[in-house]
């Protein structure tokens, strides 16, 4: 392979720039413009001629050609570096027109500018990292919040990793005996009984099941606005957040578990612990959250009680509350009906600052009152309120631009760039739910076909499909255009 460099620090000036190296001459090619050598650290008159084999840190100036510029070195012999290649780190003065010199220079001793993404590419080709982890990498460097932070910190530390490879062990495991029952006859020490192997199959099922709720549960990649519906029981929510989801949901339909539906139900309460989705706002995806009907003065001590306060901790820590209104009770004739919403809306949410009123219901037939009077007897301004039907779609468009204005999301056209990085990471992101619920379809065939009596080499079949796809998550059988996609999100020094 090529030796490669690139500027690994922010770009600008600074008070030390990194210029990285990887690849079969990357001590050749450094060693004809070091000097000095001194070992960091060690005492004078110590010099040596050259960088060493050994794993070392140098202390010298680099020759670009035109003067000496002074800084450390960094060797990192391979397979003991990042990309498991011969590594060198120069760390010289962070001046852009001193750093250009020093890549003119590099690039004439035989190195070529890295493309983005190309040492950790490296670094999953040669075996360092698998594709989780590398996803992890890309997520830490894009993190824009502490919650980004840490959902890519439990990919690069390994937290899906070793779940995978744990369970593609023990589903190889499971082949192994069903192929080796094979040779033998049931009379043999060798045959392994049906019902040890359904106990091993349903033993996996369960440790899939968690894999799938780990990934389910990490915090989302990107820091995305989060908005809540609230309201009495019975306004409409569940359907609004049905209608709001639509598209996000028909994306992830292979998930196993559909967590972002939410039960529409005419009786009231149906939506307790609250139900999360993505509702996509142009070319950005916001987080929609449908929390339990407001019911205040529960004891605390009851399940309802208990939902009713996650649902208050919920409203405070949305970046917008949505409160939805049951258009059918809002008539001429029944004031009285907003006016204790009123009440409950003051109790809830004191100030109602960053709040939207949706009317809701309005396919269905009535007397209804005017927005302008809603928004009066809730006290609340004009454009804070909004008539909308889940049912017909009617004011949603209308909805969704009221929202990305209060969010502050940019109007007209999005960023293709933008666009772009969060359809990869919502793939990426599906890309995991969906091969492990694939590897647990399979899982569950193998285990139907053990009860049915099936002949073990056609179990043993349905579970190598099993190990392929939780090989899909790992790296080993990744279509070459995705991997172009996940690295080329990297900038040129990672």
């Amino acid at each position: 392979m090529d030796t490669i460099v690139a500027v690994s620090s922010p770009p600008g000036p600074g008070a030390r720039a990194v210029v990285r190296l990887s690849g079969p001459r990357a001590r050749q090619i450094v060693d004809r413009a070091w000097r000095g050598n001194a070992r960091a650290g060690g005492a004078a008159g110590q010099d040596s001629p050259g960088i060493p084999k050994e794993r070392a840190v140098l202390g010298g100036a680099f020759d670009d050609g035109k003067s000496l510029l002074p800084g450390f070195l960094f060797w990192m012999p391979g397979p003991a570096s990042y990309t498991r290649e011969d590594v060198v780190e120069l760390h010289l003065p962070g001046s852009p027109p001193l750093v250009d010199a020093v890549l003119a220079r590099l690039f004439g001793l035989g190195a070529r500018l890295a493309e983005p993404g190309e040492f950790t590419r490296r670094a999953f080709l040669n075996g360092r990292l698998d594709l989780t982890r590398a996803e992890g990498v890309l997520g830490l460097i894009e993190a824009a919040d502490t919650a980004a932070q840490r959902s890519a910190s439990k990919l690069l530390v390994g937290g899906l990793e070793k779940r995978m490879l744990a369970l593609r062990e023990g589903i190889e495991s499971l082949r192994a005996l069903a192929e080796a029952s094979l040779d033998f006859d049931t009379a043999e020490t060798g045959h392994v009984d049906t019902t040890e192997l359904e106990q091993r199959a349903a033993r996996l099922e369960a440790q899939l099941g968690e894999a799938m709720l780990w990934e389910q549960r990490r915090e989302p990649a990107k820091g995305r606005p989060r908005v809540l519906l609230a309201g009495l029981p019975n306004a409409g929510k569940s359907s609004l957040f049905n209608a709001l989801t639509a598209e996000t949901r028909a994306e992830q339909r292979h998930d196993r578990a559909n967590l972002g539906e939410a039960l529409v139900s005419s009786l009231a309460g149906s939506t307790r612990d609250g139900v999360l989705g993505t509702w996509r706002l142009g070319g950005v995806d916001v987080e929609l959250m449908d929390a339990p009907g407001l019911e205040l003065g529960l004891a605390e001590t009851s399940a309802d009680g208990r939902a009713q306060e996650l649902a208050a901790r919920q409203r405070t820590g949305a970046d917008l509350l949505l409160w939805a209104v049951d258009g059918c009770s809002l008539t001429k004739s029944n004031r009285d009906a907003l006016a204790a919403e009123r009440s409950q809306l003051n109790q809830a949410i004191p100030g109602k600052s960053g709040l939207l009123c949706l009317v809701t219901k309005q396919d269905l037939t009535g007397s209804r009152l005017p927005i302008e009077d809603v928004a009066e007897l809730v006290d609340l301004a004009p454009d804070s309120c909004l008539a909308i039907s889940s049912q017909t779609g009617a004011g949603l468009d209308q909805l969704a631009a009221r929202v990305a204005e209060r969010l502050g999301l940019a109007p007209g056209q999005p960023d293709p760039a933008v666009v772009a990085a969060a359809a990869l990471g919502r793939e990426l992101s599906a890309r995991h739910r969906t091969a492990i619920h694939a590897a647990l379809r399979a899982l569950e065939e193998a285990k139907g076909g053990l009860v049915a009596g099936l002949p073990l080499d056609l179990v043993a079949e349905t579970l190598r499909d099993g190990t392929l796809e939780l090989d899909a998550i790992t790296g080993e059988t990744t279509p070459e255009g995705l991997l172009d996609r996940i690295f080329a999100g990297f900038c040129l020094g990672k």
